[in-house]
């Protein structure tokens, strides 16, 4: 129950008129500062229908005021039951012995007194604080049974959003559990996800196959031998084929052969040659004395020789064709042969030249053949690292997985334990039996005096005891200052961007204006600079019209000192305008006046 709600309560119970219409939350502002709820409080918890005067005292109350006579109060009125009580002991009379008696009887009485006002002012203490500790605990238990709905409402809104949670974990645990059972292809209910559930009989046969069609192929294309560099997987033997080499072709007899062979063809290429030279010589022979012998016929038939003509030229030749020989038999004998000694084996270059031409065709046979097993070898290769590479991929994978849920496991371990421990602490009976302790404050818990005396601070309060549930209204009243001060805060921040954001904006229009698009600082502006002119203009008119009626109010000062009349004018005027009634009764004065004077003249 909050504060104006009590206060609208006692005034019911006082019988005040028209209290069943009053709201309590419109007094809640009466307990806002810490003198006015301290009364109220005061004044919620004591006051009755005992404290209220009845019609009666009042009409004879107000009777006693209307009469006049004065009303005694505080200090006189003591004084004037002492002076009662004064004379009505001293007309008594009384002997010594009664008045001791009588004086202990009323020191007996006054103690007693005393006593049960001690008692009283303690049972109204005791009833105040309780009758204020009532109100504090049913407002409390309203905000208790509210704060456990409230909490009631989260709680079961959190346990729906656990248990969904839960319920997917399970749903998703259960998914990867499908994916970690071994599979039965045979129902076809656990499909294969893992690249280790497949079998590889399949894939190694085949890789099988391929190798023995591979090395049946190399036999029958390559020489003996060269199906075991194929079989072997070593990177050495994958290189390009050298006939060549003696480390394949060791065989001597192989090799005399080819020696063998080789000198055949060059001595057959020699001998045709000969014969070739032979026959081209014998044919140029016989061109050149066809060629001589037409010549010679046609000069016989131009012209008529003699026969000792014909036989010198006869003579001559067969001289000519001795030297030819002798030339000839020289070249032969002496000169032909030291040449051909010298090009013999340019004679052998072109069988030479065609052994290699033989066998660089056999070698690019031989290259293309590797280069097709090659291909072949090295897919069979990176198809085995692929699938080596993917093993190793999803062990690793496998083995992330299995670390989270080892730390998985761990950390459901330890909550779980902690909520045992929970659980434990919860149900322990020296806890359970904390929860009934009492509301005030122990005066030997120093740290908890000095905690309340800090989140008290200067707003320091007469308070019989010191609670808990006050300082936990002084905690939750520091948090809304703190809340207040933190929106203060937000505000002010919002106020001060805005107050920027508006600076920079006035900033930009006056860089606008002074620079007006360009690089420049303009110092005067145009606008402002004739807007001046104009001002300056108005305000030298308004010095000439200032001047001339200063003047004129000189000129008319000067004529009302030297006309009285004017000044009485003048008066009138001013009158006239700011008191109408005083000027009518000057008016009147001035008649009466004239008259008085008439009359006096008449007589």
């Amino acid at each position: 129950m909050s504060c104006g709600n009590e206060f609208v309560e006692t005034l019911k119970k006082i019988g005040y008129p028209k209290a069943g219409m009053l709201n309590g939350e419109d007094f809640d502002w009466l307990f806002e500062t810490a003198e006015d709820e301290s009364f109220f409080k005061w004044f919620c918890g004591n006051v009755n229908e005992q404290n209220v005067l009845s019609e009666k005292e009042l009409q004879a109350f107000s009777i006693l005021q209307k009469s006049g006579k004065p009303i005694l109060e505080e200090a006189a009125l003591d004084e004037v039951l002492k002076t009662c009580e004064t004379s009505d002991l001293k007309t008594q009379s009384v002997d010594d012995k009664e008045l001791e008696r009588l004086e202990e009887e009323v020191q007996i009485l006054q103690k007693l007194k005393n006593l049960k006002i001690q008692r009283r002012n303690k049972c109204q203490l005791m009833a105040s604080v309780i009758s204020h500790k009532s109100l504090r605990l049913n407002a409390k238990g309203e905000e208790a049974t509210k704060k456990l709905k409230q909490s009631q409402g989260i709680l079961n809104v959190v346990n729906t959003k656990i248990s969904n949670e839960l319920h997917a974990l399970t749903d998703e645990v259960a998914k990867l559990m499908l994916f970690y059972r071994p599979s039965n292809l045979g129902q076809g209910t656990n499909p294969m996800v893992f690249l280790s559930h497949f079998s590889l009989e399949k894939y190694l046969s085949q890789e099988e196959q391929s190798t023995a069609a591979l090395t049946l192929y190399t036999k029958k294309q390559f020489f003996q031998g060269i199906h075991e560099v194929v079989e072997s997987s070593n990177e050495e033997n994958f290189q390009l084929l050298d006939i060549q080499t003696p480390s394949i072709c060791d065989n001597q007899e192989i090799l005399e052969e080819r020696r063998l062979e080789m000198a055949r063809l060059q001595l057959a290429y020699v001998c045709a040659q000969h014969q070739l030279i032979h026959l081209k010589a014998s044919n140029l022979n016989m061109k050149s004395s066809i060629k001589w012998a037409e010549e010679n016929l046609h000069s016989l038939t131009s012209k008529a020789i003699g026969k000792e003509n014909l036989d010198l030229k006869i003579s001559s030749l067969n001289s000519e064709i001795l030297k030819l020989e002798e030339q000839i038999t020289h070249v032969k004998n002496k000169s032909l042969p030291a040449i051909v000694k010298e090009n013999a084996q340019l004679l052998n270059m072109p069988v030479v030249k065609g052994d290699f031409d033989l066998q660089i065709a056999k070698q690019d046979y031989y290259t293309a053949r590797q280069e097709l097993v090659l291909n072949q070898l090295i897919k069979q290769k990176a198809s085995f690292e692929l699938l080596h590479l993917s093993y190793e991929i999803e062990l690793r994978k496998h083995r992330d997985i299995y670390r989270q849920l080892e730390n998985v496991v761990q950390e459901l371990s330890q909550s779980n334990m902690m909520l045992q421990r929970r659980l434990e602490i919860l149900t322990d009976p020296s806890v359970s039996q904390q929860i009934n302790a009492r509301n005030t404050i122990d005066t030997k818990d120093y740290s908890t005096h000095r905690l309340y005396q800090l989140l008290e601070g200067e707003n320091k309060k007469k308070e019989l005891f010191r609670t808990h549930g006050s300082l936990e209204e002084a905690a939750e009243k520091l948090n809304q200052d703190i809340s207040l001060l933190r929106d203060q805060l937000a505000v002010s921040a919002q106020e001060r961007s805005s107050f920027m954001s508006r600076l920079n904006n006035d900033v930009d229009m006056l860089c606008d204006a002074l620079y007006q698009g360009g690089n420049q600082l303009l110092l005067t502006d145009q606008d402002l600079m004739e807007q001046f002119h104009q001002v300056e203009s108005h305000l030298n008119k308004l010095n000439h019209l200032l001047t001339d009626i200063l003047a004129d109010v000189k000129a008319k000062r000067k004529i009302l000192t030297a006309n009285k009349l004017h000044q009485m004018e003048r008066e009138l005027y001013v009158y006239f305008f700011k008191n109408q009634d005083y000027l009518q009764d000057i008016v009147e004065n001035l008649e009466n006046q004239s008259k008085i004077k008439a009359v006096g003249l008449e007589d």
